[in-house]
């Protein structure tokens, strides 16, 4: 057993010690075998289940999952730690020092008027402070991991920066028939590299529409999921109430049970 102070609460620097304990010599064996690589993915799902405690408007679960995305941020850290390389302090310094050089208008002597003003004031800062010398490199410094739909819509926002958009939704709208046209007729030739491009296109002028929209295209895929899920799950049902098995039953049929499915939503 490790030798520590055990409290009624709990704060940042005992979770930081915790976590160094975790990965000490007689700590967790699994714990230690941990690297970056490993646990890579792990920040991300934590993050998700934030997202949907927020989505359920759940403070008891939004709580519990910060609290798991905290650990991820001490966890990686205390690697770093064991590299002398980096610390959690340094983390928290350098977040602060961004924040403090990203709102001039809260620290220093500029002078906003809006929030767009503040976007703009941020997005040079930002451009600066990365060394980011043309628009191409703001687009090139998206991450390639993001979710393809976050990504692409993240890529047309910073084009626009550089004037590179459409006027308006009518015109990106245009736009996605044109790229669907285009994958009708790759879809003629049999091409599957011609086919997967002008469909990748169609997809890509999608999220620029939703943008023109003021929508975000990856939350609305999401609810078209659940949607779908929603839809499949009272065909399967009215299969089930005349005895029937999915499976079994024709396309036809099936369209016909989705069909009034839509048709009650």
């Amino acid at each position: 057993m490790v030798d520590f102070n055990f409290k009624d609460r709990y704060n940042i620097d005992d979770l930081i010690e915790i976590v160094r304990l975790l990965r000490s010599e007689n700590g967790c064996p699994w714990d230690k075998e941990q690297t970056h690589k490993s646990i890579r993915m792990d920040i991300l799902e934590e993050v998700y289940e934030v997202i949907e405690a927020i989505d359920f408007d759940s403070e008891e679960m939004l709580r519990e999952e910060l609290g798991d995305v905290l650990l991820q941020v001490v966890f990686h850290s205390q690697i770093e730690t064991e590299k002398n390389s980096f610390n959690f302090s340094d983390v928290t310094n350098d977040i602060c020092n961004k924040l403090i050089v990203r709102h001039p208008h809260v620290f220093g002597e500029v002078s906003v008027e809006s929030s767009e003003d503040v976007l703009k004031n941020w997005d040079s800062i930002k451009k600066e402070t990365k060394g980011q010398k043309t628009f191409t490199d703001t687009l090139k410094s998206v991450p390639r991991v993001f979710p393809s739909l976050l990504r692409a819509g993240k890529l047309g926002k910073r084009a626009s920066r550089a004037n590179l958009d459409f006027k308006d939704a009518d015109s990106a709208f245009q736009s996605l028939k044109d790229e669907v046209e285009e994958l009708s007729e790759a879809i003629k030739s049999d091409s599957t590299e011609l086919i997967s491009e002008e469909l990748g296109d169609v997809l890509f002028s999608t999220v620029n529409v939703a943008r023109k929209l003021n929508l975000n295209a990856e939350e609305l895929l999401t609810r078209a999921n659940e949607k779908f899920i929603s839809r499949f799950e009272k065909v399967e049902q009215m299969a089930v109430d005349n005895n029937e098995n999915m499976q079994d039953l024709s396309p036809k049929k099936l369209d016909k049970y989705w069909n009034k499915v839509k048709a009650d939503k």
